[in-house]
């Protein structure tokens, strides 16, 4: 863990929001710029856990961008509550669908989480996205071409029940 390196957690955040800031200080007024929080997808696996909490605030509110894309496909990847952190304005797209595996996830039950994840951000910051990409490396998840464009539909169908108006 960050503290057993020696580090401490909020300069350690801190300092990475000022690294992309530096980076993009000169982006054009029209530039949207988002960050996906990745936790590892090399052959449908993964190597970070843990929920949010410990980077939420300072991380939602320091770096100037204009989204994050969060992980939340499973248990591992904690709960809504750092949501409350997330400042007027900016997106949150809720990665609730995975790029890990071939099965298509139950309407209901993303419905239900993104429902769950507005209690702490309002539903019209939101957006929903799979956790991370179908195909990380060359090597990709363990699913084939078929179940992605499945996985793609059933995420686009839920967004357009969800947010009829965007």
């Amino acid at each position: 863990s960050t503290v057993a390196r020696g580090d401490d957690p909020d300069t350690l955040t801190r300092l990475y929001c000022r690294l992309v800031n530096e980076a993009i200080r000169d982006r054009p007024k029209d530039m949207t710029i988002s960050v996906h929080l990745c936790r590892g997808n090399f052959k449908s696996a993964w190597v970070a856990e843990g929920g949010y909490e410990p980077v939420a605030e300072i991380l939602l509110n320091e770096m100037k961008i204009d989204g994050f894309f969060l992980e939340y496909d499973d248990e591992r990847s904690g709960d809504f509550a750092p949501l409350r952190f997330a400042p007027k304005g900016k997106t949150i797209v809720l990665g609730l669908m995975s790029s890990k595996h071939p099965e298509a996830e139950s309407k209901d039950l993303v419905k239900r989480r993104i429902f769950e994840a507005a209690k702490y951000v309002p539903l019209e910051q939101c957006a929903l996205s799979h956790q991370c990409g179908f195909s990380s490396t060359a090597h990709g998840n363990d699913l084939t071409e078929a179940d992605q464009w499945k996985k793609l539909a059933r995420c686009v169908e839920i967004a357009r029940e969800v947010w009829p108006d965007a």
